[in-house]
């Protein structure tokens, strides 16, 4: 019987396996550090007070990407080139969810309603994070190789979402509620979709370098099929929901520091 521990020690146990998702995994991070530390700059003056959390995502983003870098290292690899069809950050910008590398590249003053965007995008993406991170932290929280790494970044996601929900409820107090909740809803849809997409992509791909039988690679592909059929049904109310999260300024403080892994 397949089960999402077993899956996930396959590919940790693999240097081919461990090798890519490794990869994925950083430039995802490096992309996302590249973005917030982007719109950091170019805050508009009504909401400078942002700026220094949303610098602090974008440090613990470049952290988790050295992160995984130094777990490859570890291990003697070195990252592979990053599969097309398994860049989520890209194919999430194809679909015109959040802000735009080419807006981000120019030294323009970004608006309001540019960074009620922003904060839309990074409550869906980031609580596909954070559920993703709690799993493995429930599966190799205690492993001795990958361990401090899931928890530290599990963590980091934890905080991430809880400044998202913090601030977008701030903002839709001053006015800006409609065009929150319509953004989530715009965001949530495309992300299910694009992660969808993502997935059959990566389990494809390590499905070829462990020689996974026909039978197993359709049951995993109905499986990643079946999460997504139950996210544009149901699961979509959780992700477009705000609350007031337990976590109060969680990007209050300096990011930090990668640990010795």
């Amino acid at each position: 019987m397949l089960s999402a521990r077993g899956l996930f020690q396959e590919i940790l146990d693999d240097d081919r396996t461990f090798r890519l998702f490794c990869s994925i995994a950083a430039s995802g991070e490096a992309q996302g550090g590249w973005e917030n530390g982007r719109i950091a700059a170019l805050v508009p003056e009504s909401m400078r007070d942002l700026a220094p959390k949303i610098a602090r995502h974008g440090a613990d983003e470049d952290k988790h990407g050295r992160i995984f870098h130094a777990l490859l290292k570890k291990r003697g690899l070195e990252p592979v080139e990053v599969p097309r069809e398994t860049d989520y950050t890209m194919l999430l910008e194809r679909r015109g969810i959040g802000l735009t590398h080419a807006k981000l590249r120019r030294d323009e003053q970004l608006t309001e309603a540019d960074i009620v965007i922003y904060l839309s995008h990074s409550r869906i993406t980031e609580q596909r994070a954070a559920d993703q991170m709690v799993m493995l932290v429930k599966y190799f929280g205690d492993h001795p190789e990958v361990g401090r790494a899931v928890r530290m970044i599990s963590n980091d996601e934890d905080n991430h979402l809880a400044y998202c929900h913090e601030e977008l409820l701030r903002l839709a107090r001053e006015g800006h509620a409609r065009t929150i909740h319509r953004t989530l809803r715009e965001c949530a849809m495309a992300e299910i979709e694009v992660y969808r997409r993502v997935s059959l992509a990566v389990m494809e791909r390590m499905g070829r370098i462990l020689d996974w039988p026909p039978p197993k690679a359709a049951l995993l592909a109905a499986g990643i099929n079946g999460v997504y059929t139950y996210e544009r049904v149901l699961g979509r109310h959780r992700m477009v929901r705000l609350r007031m999260p337990e976590r109060r300024d969680a990007l209050g403080g300096p990011a930090a520091t990668v640990p010795v892994l």
